[in-house]
């Protein structure tokens, strides 16, 4: 049932339990789940933000630490997949090898040298990014921090529209992947775009007009991977889909963080 979907979602893309599903999800719910994930951001992100909030302030551990912590948060809420998944894909796609044995590679439990160094790259670059905007001061970063959240989230939607195929018969991106009718993530995005020019107005300069353009980055990086993903693998994949949230959440996070202090 198609209301299932938002349990599904926050099953699927956070630690909380609450599917309470036995079987296989059918198409509708699954679509519905990728539908819902940008809401799932949303929840994540104001989460990660409290953390943010209250590390700087209340605690005075600083913006660097306080954004350490932050990070530290979402990866516990995701279970860490989403890291996993960018680490399995950069293994697969730097072997160079063919689709079959790249998405072997991808699907082995260790992670090589490329997907570790990978990881630590991002979760620095989140860091940094996060405490240059927590560091300018009035909100901007938990703003930029939910807004970067709610990206990697919606480009997630974006990869399982309709017209995306699935690299393997199963897993995660055979349930999902071309399940999402093309009007729901543009509706999506254009009202979370339409959300972040607002704050954008309240927060004002320097970073606050940044903002702004922090999704539509995100998301244009995200399209690049999946592309190439799609090109190199033959479709979409569960690691596919973690390594999408990543980079799309990074790179939002770089740019709503730029700008003079």
């Amino acid at each position: 049932m198609r209301g299932n979907g938002p349990r599904l979602s926050v099953t699927l893309l956070t630690v909380f339990p609450v599917g309470g599903q036995g079987t296989a999800p059918d198409p509708g719910t699954a679509g519905a789940a990728m539908a819902w994930a940008p809401g799932v951001g949303l929840l994540l992100g104001v989460i990660a933000a409290v953390v943010l909030l209250a590390a700087d302030h209340p605690l005075g551990l600083g913006p660097l630490t306080a954004a350490v912590l932050a990070v530290a948060a979402l990866a516990l809420l995701t279970r860490g997949l989403h890291l996993d998944g960018l680490a399995d894909l950069a293994d697969g796609l730097g072997s160079g090898r063919p689709a079959g044995a790249a998405l072997d590679i991808m699907r082995r439990s260790d992670i090589g040298p490329l997907g570790t160094v990978t990881v630590v790259l991002t979760l620095l670059i989140q860091v940094a990014a996060l405490s240059q905007a927590e560091s300018a001061g009035d909100g901007r970063g938990p703003a930029a921090l939910i807004a970067a959240v709610i990206t990697g989230r919606l480009a997630v939607t974006w990869a399982c529209r309709r017209g995306v195929p699935a690299a393997r018969p199963d897993g995660l991106g055979a349930l999902v992947a071309g399940t999402v009718p093309r009007a729901i993530p543009a509706a999506i995005t254009l009202g979370t775009l339409a959300a972040v020019v607002i704050s954008a107005a309240v927060l004002g300069d320097p970073l606050g007009w940044t903002l702004p353009l922090a999704v539509p980055a995100g998301l244009a990086a995200a399209f690049g991977l999946e592309r190439h993903a799609v090109r190199r693998l033959g479709g979409i994949t569960g690691d596919v889909l973690g390594a999408l949230a990543e980079v799309a959440t990074t790179v939002a996070l770089v740019v709503a963080a730029a700008g003079p202090r």
